[in-house]
């Protein structure tokens, strides 16, 4: 796979995880996430992924979320980290909850899998597709 081609699948896999028919199919989750899956989320606390099978399915949907600035690096054979910037948007497009994230995603038997994931508060962006 080529840096492109990796880009544009886990960008698609990540914002897949942002959609709520996603985040309440726990078999969807499970094979998403990695065994040693770990998260730093944007609260500071730390989840595992039991939980988030446990928590993410029974959670009321949020806010759309919308995510820009999709970059990779092939840090090691089978080994990528994704960053970009997302946010909520509310029905008037406006965004708000402004955080850089980061995911380290691994090629697995079962195909590419999220071992960690964290989110840090940022300062407000512009919505690029304004």
């Amino acid at each position: 796979m080529t840096e492109d081609h990796i880009l544009s699948h886990l960008s698609d896999l990540e914002v897949a995880l942002h959609q709520p028919t996603v985040r309440a199919d726990i078999h969807r989750l499970d094979a998403l996430l990695h065994p040693s899956f770990i998260e730093f989320g944007r609260s500071g606390r730390r989840f595992t992924k039991a939980d988030m099978l446990r928590d993410l399915p029974l959670a009321p949907p949020s806010a759309p979320i919308w995510a820009q600035n999709f970059a990779v690096a092939e840090i090691a054979d089978g080994v990528a980290l994704l960053t970009y910037q997302s946010a909520h948007m509310d029905e008037s497009g406006e965004l708000s909850w402004h955080t850089l994230r980061s995911s380290l995603w691994q090629r697995t038997e079962s195909g590419w899998q999220m071992r960690f994931h964290q989110g840090t508060p940022t300062e407000v962006f512009a919505n690029r597709a304004s």
